[in-house]
């Protein structure tokens, strides 16, 4: 697909979150288009969903792809509150501020507020839910792996190099890019003179992710409420999404789909942009006509 990055008129604009917490995302399209809202993983920001976003704009989607509290541009959580509580509340904001009712595509943590958020907050706000990589009951190890990564490099980096070794030595499988550039949209450069990740450090210090067991109970309790078309896409190399944690989501969601991305491991998207967004476009043009709600799930 040929994009005309010039006349997609993106531009960046402000909400209102929980607590008054300022919400920062890029929005592009016709506001009377299909409305998908993009919400990136943890320690993440909104511009790893660059390419998918101007796809999505350019297939005729209006689209918001907004930075989480505690990422990126958004505010800091005063009280470093990140609860999935929370950051659901935090999307509910941005989605009361649209002018119809969504889709919601959210990778990792974007992916669990969004399951929170339309299986147990607030069911009726959006149209279709799409996790990326992530189900209730996410594989320990690799969770660990995450927040180990997280939690790494205190100290910042001296050079944009030195993060790009450290991203690479996290993320193996996949080529480093000829240009490293685009990795400062993820970094800060403080007082001292050094380059430190965008994220808050105590996103990963609440008791959600010291104690993973009360966010499993949450997102379980939530998924047997989803009621709106739900597709799961898992990147088959994936360290935190397994066949028994899809099984279990399944269960709980009876109208589940799932689009397996061959070669792609946590960081879907970015892995394998084409087949991924193939994927989303798919089931987002399935979703053009009336659907039915879902009765019957377990728990309701």
């Amino acid at each position: 697909m040929a994009i005309d990055l010039n006349t997609e008129k993106i531009h960046t604009r402000c909400y209102t979150g929980a607590k008054g917490v300022q919400i920062v995302g890029d929005v592009g399209g016709d506001p009377s288009a299909p409305t998908v809202v993009l919400v990136h993983g943890g320690g993440q920001t909104r511009h790893s969903w660059g390419g998918a976003m101007h796809k999505l704009v350019a297939s005729g989607h209006h689209v918001v792809n907004v930075d989480a509290r505690g990422h990126g541009d958004s505010d800091w959580a005063p009280d470093g509150d990140y609860t999935i509580e929370t950051l659901a509340q935090d999307l509910a904001g941005v989605i009361g501020e649209l002018p119809a009712k969504p889709a919601v595509v959210g990778a990792s943590m974007g992916g669990a507020a969004a399951l929170y958020l339309v299986g147990a907050l607030q069911p009726s706000l959006a149209s279709a839910l799409i996790l990326v990589d992530i189900v209730p009951m996410i594989d320990p190890a690799g969770a660990a792996k995450i927040m180990d990564f997280m939690n790494g490099h205190a100290d910042g980096f001296a050079t944009l190099e030195e993060a790009a070794d450290a991203v690479a030595a996290y993320n193996p499988h996949r080529p480093r890019p000829a240009t490293i550039s685009g990795l400062i949209k993820n970094l800060r450069r403080r007082a001292d003179g050094r380059l430190y990740w965008h994220w808050d450090p105590r996103f990963t210090r609440g008791a959600e992710n010291t104690e993973p067991q009360m966010r499993v109970d949450k997102l379980t309790k939530a998924a047997d409420g989803v009621r709106i078309p739900t597709l799961l896409v898992r990147g088959l190399k994936s360290d935190i999404v397994t066949d028994e944690g899809v099984a279990d989501l399944r269960m709980r969601v009876p109208q589940l789909e799932v689009f397996d991305v061959a070669g792609a491991g946590h960081m879907v998207a970015g892995d394998n942009n084409d087949t991924f967004s193939q994927g989303v476009f798919d089931f987002l043009q399935r979703q053009s006509s009336p659907k039915p709600v879902f009765p019957g799930h377990p728990g309701s």
